[in-house]
């Protein structure tokens, strides 16, 4: 199974820091946020990795290089100046991805999910990783039914940590370049009973703003607590 990295977003909330550096280069703890979920894909058995890069994108590549420094293969998606969204995105890098399911990590999102079990979900349209609403988005995404569907109704509201498998045919109705948010994608998959889910209660943060940023940079016992390995 292929991965991409999603690490093309202007990163606007973390404006002044991310006027001249991409947000995926930020460092938390002595290291560029992308480095973590490189990783811990490496970590967990993934080889093939796609990047989307836009916004000051050359220095992603610069820094990641080809990726043999983690023992993987990098290429990136590269969308110019500006940014397609998250589908838009997925679905520019497609040529990239193959025909069959890849996993999807936000460059921005820290967490101990063992990622390696993704590489066994039964995936139809998409599996998504769910978990208990963080202070900063109290309302939830999504819901998570008994028999593992996910939808926007029928119960109490979960988040989508940012981590997802998808088949190559969600996108299908993407047109090329197009700048469009993942959400009204899925919540159309979802509608047909085509994406699935899953909760999980471990660790994870999302990188979102400086005072994020600061908190977690202050606070390294996430990482002597966490295990950050994705296995």
């Amino acid at each position: 199974m292929k991965a991409m990295i999603l690490a093309a977003g202007r990163g606007e909330r973390m404006r002044p820091l991310t006027d001249h550096t991409p947000k995926p280069l930020l460092r938390v703890a002595g290291k560029a946020l992308i480095e973590y979920g490189l990783e811990n894909l490496a970590k967990a058995g993934f080889t093939e990795i796609v990047v989307n890069v836009a916004y000051l994108g050359r220095q992603i590549k610069e820094h990641c290089g080809n990726g043999s420094r983690w023992r993987l293969s990098i290429q990136y998606a590269d969308e110019g100046e500006q940014a397609l969204e998250t589908a838009g995105g997925i679905a520019n890098a497609l040529p990239l991805l193959g025909d069959k399911p890849f996993l999807v990590v936000n460059a921005d999102v820290l967490s101990d999910y063992p990622l390696a079990s993704l590489r066994e979900k039964s995936v139809d349209l998409a599996h998504l990783v769910l978990i208990d609403n963080p202070p900063h988005h109290s309302l939830g995404d999504f819901c998570l039914n008994e028999n593992g569907l996910v939808g926007v109704n029928g119960g109490p509201k979960l988040t989508f940590s940012g981590m997802g498998v998808y088949h190559p045919d969600l996108f299908a109705g993407v047109r090329a370049g197009q700048a469009l948010k993942l959400r009204p994608v899925l919540e159309q998959a979802m509608q047909n009973g085509r994406v699935g889910g899953e909760y999980f209660d471990g660790s994870w943060l999302d990188i979102g703003t400086p005072a994020r940023l600061r908190e977690v940079s202050e606070n390294r016992g996430f990482f002597h607590t966490a295990d950050m390995s994705g296995q």
